[in-house]
């Protein structure tokens, strides 16, 4: 069985490794068959994987609609649901909204969605840079201490939000993009967390699936599957990116292992502090990215992995916008 961590300073337990559930319901091509993915995820929670991660903005909706559905029949004592909030499509764009009446609306409805009394850990999604974020926290204080959440989280916020919203209330958890491929948040976010003993979540461990699969994984991208936007992805960037790719799959050849459960145990031997949440819809690859635990790194192949971010071109995302780069917001008005 997969081992388990605490996340966090708050008491939050979480498998090793959780699952990401966003490509089931939205982003990555066409939604998957229902009836397939709650297979998946039941695999997934009897495999000791308990830890899911939704969104209301995934699908929007959907996706915690189809959560709820698999952790019907006694599921839900086994795992830790983790969902978000903040962000809402319109007109093929995103707006965030972190006001308190949006705050308490947003966990209204997904607590119906996913059919649960409370969400074990409650993301703010992305940053309201219009709202001071000791009003979003404030809220969300208030929905701890009611039971409708038990733990709050942060997703792509800056060092100096998180600072602030943990002096609201502590922080559980902070999510943000870490890989081999990806690693800005080294400088600042991590050792931030670290200090104030906030676990970290990695999403997209695996490159957004390029570390997995290389550039068939570019090929064979659907029209609707908003990854064939990613600058990384692109022209001169790819050429380059194609040759961190073939170090990978050299490396985890020499150590009998796929180029998935290298990249993994590379983000897996950052720390006790780390829980991962590579994102699948094939059994297939569930069980590959299982198998990342049982591979052990020395120090230095964990050098030799690190030095690949040198080689990496291109923006990791197409929306650089929305990430913590630009995720202050503005101070709390004065009393006086």
């Amino acid at each position: 069985m997969v081992a388990r961590v605490k996340l966090g300073s708050q008491g939050l337990e979480v498998s090793k490794q959780g699952l990401g559930c966003m490509g089931m319901s939205a982003f990555y091509g066409q939604p998957k068959p229902e009836a397939e993915m709650i297979q998946l995820i039941h695999h997934a929670i009897n495999s000791g994987i308990t830890f899911l991660d939704t969104s209301d903005a995934y699908g929007p909706h959907t996706n915690e609609i189809l959560i709820g559905k698999a952790l019907k029949g006694g599921m839900r004592e086994k795992v830790q649901i983790a969902s978000k909030f903040g962000i809402i499509w319109g007109d093929g764009k995103a707006e965030v909204h972190g006001d308190a009446a949006y705050v308490r609306a947003a966990c209204e409805a997904s607590l119906k969605r996913l059919d649960v009394d409370c969400i074990d850990l409650y993301y703010v999604h992305r940053i309201d840079t219009r709202v001071p974020i000791e009003v979003t926290m404030g809220e969300l204080k208030k929905l701890v201490e009611e039971g409708k959440i038990k733990y709050v989280g942060l997703s792509e916020a800056s060092a100096s939000t998180i600072r602030r919203a943990h002096a609201v209330h502590p922080i559980t958890a902070v999510q943000i993009e870490w890989s081999l491929w990806s690693r800005d948040v080294e400088q600042e976010i991590i050792p931030t967390c670290r200090e104030l003993g906030i676990g970290i979540v990695p999403y997209s461990p695996l490159g957004r699936g390029f570390l997995s699969a290389g550039p068939s994984l570019v090929q064979g991208l659907s029209e609707s599957d908003y990854r064939k936007n990613n600058p990384r992805f692109q022209g001169e960037n790819l050429e380059s990116n194609k040759r961190v790719y073939q170090e990978i799959v050299e490396m985890a050849r020499g150590k009998g292992c796929s180029a998935s459960q290298l990249a993994l145990a590379w983000i897996h031997e950052q720390g006790d502090d780390v829980c991962p949440i590579p994102g699948t819809t094939k059994m297939n690859n569930l069980d590959e990215n299982i198998g990342g635990l049982g591979v052990s790194l020395t120090a230095d192949e964990m050098a030799q992995l690190s030095a690949l971010a040198d080689m990496v071109k291109g923006d990791r995302s197409a929306y650089m916008a929305n990430t913590w780069i630009s995720a202050n917001t503005p101070p709390l008005p004065s009393s006086t």
